[in-house]
């Protein structure tokens, strides 16, 4: 491992983790003993919680490696599962973020269309039915062996091979790593668009809530861009590089550090997923606001329409 990416990437996961554990662990508690009727985009945001576990349960093992000098020293089943459980969380995150913003789509620009009266059960049943999708695309990392050995004896647990041939199994896996960001994120831009032009033309800029939609769509964007196109991007100019340039190692290793590093932005996404929450549902800003309130830390006062002021 580089000097650079042994030098960065251990603090910035560990920085990650601090904060992403205590902010998923409120949003647990708000979701699970706080919250007592949900919606369809409510379902949709626990779902992008639980991807967020995921996540957080896997780091620690990939912060121990790192220190190591990324010696994996958890066996092989364990890298599998492991690895697993971060392309779960990246493909889960996606996913839902999509969902959500695709809900704040329909609500506005389609406000009668029948999507929109989805109830809590048939919110519940998509939601399964995308983690079977999500679960059966990512088995590759299950079957294959991805734990090797280095020069200097150190096991590398990897899902991203750089020097061995792929197998059909693994080039899926690579495959799947690039449609799942562009496909999403058309869609948000789409939804994006989209709102902003129903905005304008229906000159419906005071209205709450298309506003609310609006700023919704745009910080799922921005959560997006920030966590996931770093690693798309440096890894396809890896690639590229690779099968272009075939001898020119340097640069070519360059570009893997580079990845290696932007893989600590894609697992920020844990860290930013409660601001999603916040502006996404009025709902659990409600409930955790009254939560703040019983704490006696701060008063908060609530409009009917879910917005939060403060008084402090």
């Amino acid at each position: 491992m580089s000097s650079m990416v042994a030098t960065i990437l251990p603090p910035v996961l560990i920085i990650e983790l601090l904060f992403g554990l205590p902010s998923n662990l409120v949003a647990l508690w708000i979701f699970c003993c706080r919250m007592e009727a949900w919606r369809a985009n409510v379902v949709f945001l626990f779902n992008l919680m639980i991807a967020d576990f995921l996540l957080l349960i896997s780091l620690p093992f990939r912060i121990d490696t790192l220190l190591r000098g990324e010696n994996w020293i958890f066996g092989d089943a364990w890298c599998r599962m492991n690895l697993f459980m971060l392309a779960i969380n990246r493909s889960a995150s996606i996913a839902f973020m999509t969902a959500v913003a695709t809900d704040r789509y329909f609500k506005v620009v389609h406000p009668h269309h029948r999507i929109n009266r989805i109830t809590k059960k048939q919110a519940w049943i998509l939601a399964g039915v995308m983690w079977l999708v999500m679960i059966s695309l990512r088995l590759p990392l299950l079957t294959n062996k991805l734990l090797k050995e280095n020069a200097i004896k150190h096991q590398l647990c990897r899902s991203f091979d750089s020097y061995g041939k792929l197998s059909p199994s693994m080039r899926l896996h690579y495959g799947i790593y690039i449609l799942e960001f562009f496909l999403p994120f058309l869609v948000l831009l789409f939804c994006c668009v989209c709102i902003t032009c129903i905005l304008r033309q229906r000159q419906m800029a005071k209205e709450r809530k298309v506003r609310r939609a609006i700023r919704t769509v745009m910080v799922i964007v921005v959560v997006f861009v920030v966590c996931f196109s770093p690693g798309i991007l440096t890894g396809l100019i890896t690639m590229i590089w690779k099968s272009v340039y075939p001898n020119d190692c340097y640069t070519y290793r360059l570009f893997g550090e580079l990845f290696s590093l932007s893989i600590s932005l894609t697992y920020l996404n844990s860290v930013l997923d409660p601001i999603i929450y916040c502006f996404s549902s009025s709902m659990f800003r409600n409930t955790l606001k009254s939560s703040i309130n019983q704490m006696g830390l701060i008063e908060l006062q609530m409009s009917r329409r879910g917005s939060m002021t403060s008084d402090a």
